[in-house]
């Protein structure tokens, strides 16, 4: 891989500890991907953020870092947070402190576009949680790989990351058609096409026919439910995302999605409500939308839930709630928003059986975590709940 030489000065340590082991992350991380060079990048968002995920190992390398000296070299934010008991938050607020003195924005969101790490389309970036890359790549036509939480750090510290994989054109054609011939109706519909998709495509570039999304956060939750249940970083949609025009390069398989896949999906997490302790939404974060849509269907609904509700949400979209008054409305209804933080990345299984949601994505995670899941549009759940 070819480096400047100022790039050449930085690997061989003559800028200082910090810069030095950033860019060997780097480099080795680009000769493994055949990468030509570095490039410039104007954002990055980290992950490896929860205790539950890098726990005191982590925290050591975010620690050796920091005692070195090293600085983010441009705009960057965080992947949530995790919530636990007293001893798992001591570990958690270090863990943002640590980031902290590195110059990083500690608003700690999946969906870092909803506030002040908005890229534009064509921008290179280096960012690492699943749904915001592929809500990048996909709906703003930005450029990033799917960064660990290492990588992305280290490009953030140095402001480039190789250029490989999706920051290349020709690695941005579809590979796949998916003809959907199901209507999809909400939120949740949209949760069983990804989660059904994700694990039959893995890591392809599907090419969308027949998909009318009302709104983005439908769209959101389709690429959040692929990448968890996948490795899909990139999706077109004809006639709605910016890149479809040039999308097919060349003749491509076909497969078809009809309501019986989706049926499938919806039987599999279809657990009573006696088993759920538990309502969540926001996973991807909540946009302001969601949020008061929710708020709006608990006045229908016109009494307390008698489970709690859990919306999570930034810190932005949860401030703009407050002002609005939809963060009342909620928690008149035994709701409660939680900002900069992450159910999926607590230890929920210590607290909860069952966890009712409209996410895929959320339920793939909970499932793994051995709890029974609950995956309904959101005014179902709501109106139906004990």
């Amino acid at each position: 891989m070819y480096l400047t030489k100022e790039e050449e000065l930085i690997l061989a340590g003559e800028y200082g500890y910090a810069l030095q082991k950033a860019m060997e992350i780097l480099v080795a991380l680009g000769e493994i991907y055949g990468a030509d060079r570095l490039i410039p990048i104007k954002s990055a968002q980290v992950a490896g953020v929860s205790y539950k995920n890098i726990g005191d190992a982590g925290i050591e390398f975010l620690r050796d870092f920091v005692n070195s000296g090293a600085k983010v070299s441009v705009y960057t934010t965080l992947n949530p947070a995790g919530i636990g008991d007293e001893f798992f938050m001591e570990k958690q607020r270090e863990i943002l402190e640590l980031y902290k003195a590195m110059g990083i924005e500690i608003t700690s969101t999946c969906t870092p576009y909803y506030g002040a790490n908005l890229p534009k389309f064509g921008d290179h970036i280096a960012w690492s949680e699943s749904s915001a890359v592929i809500f990048a790549n996909s709906i703003i036509g930005a450029r990033t790989n799917r960064e660990g939480g290492p990588s992305s750090l280290a490009a953030a510290i140095v402001g480039k990351t190789p250029n490989y994989g999706l920051h290349l054109e020709e690695n941005r054609k579809a590979t796949v058609i998916v003809e959907v011939n199901a209507k999809l109706k909400d939120f949740a519909d949209y949760s069983f096409l990804g989660y059904y998709l994700g694990k039959a495509l893995k890591n392809d570039i599907p090419y969308f026919k027949n998909l009318k999304p009302e709104k983005t956060d439908y769209l959101k939750e389709l690429g959040a439910s692929m990448a968890a249940t996948g490795s899909i970083a990139l999706y077109h949609v004809e006639g709605e995302t910016p890149e479809y025009r040039h999308a097919i390069a060349d003749k491509l398989e076909k497969i078809e999605v009809d309501e019986r896949e989706l049926e499938e999906v919806r039987e599999k997490f279809n657990a009573e409500w006696g088993e759920i302790d538990a309502i969540v939404i926001g996973c991807p974060h909540a946009s302001i939308q969601e949020v008061k849509e929710v708020a709006e269907i608990l006045k229908m609904r016109g009494k307390p839930l008698k489970v709690p509700l859990l919306i999570t949400a930034s810190r932005a979209v949860k401030a703009l709630s407050d002002v609005l008054g939809y963060t009342d409305v909620i928690e008149r209804y035994n709701g409660k928003i939680i900002a900069d933080s992450c159910l999926i990345v607590s230890p929920v299984e210590k607290w909860y059986r069952g966890i009712a949601t409209n996410s895929g994505k959320a339920s793939f995670y909970f499932s793994s975590a051995g709890l029974k899941v609950r995956l309904e549009n959101t005014e179902k759940l709501l109106l139906e709940a004990p």
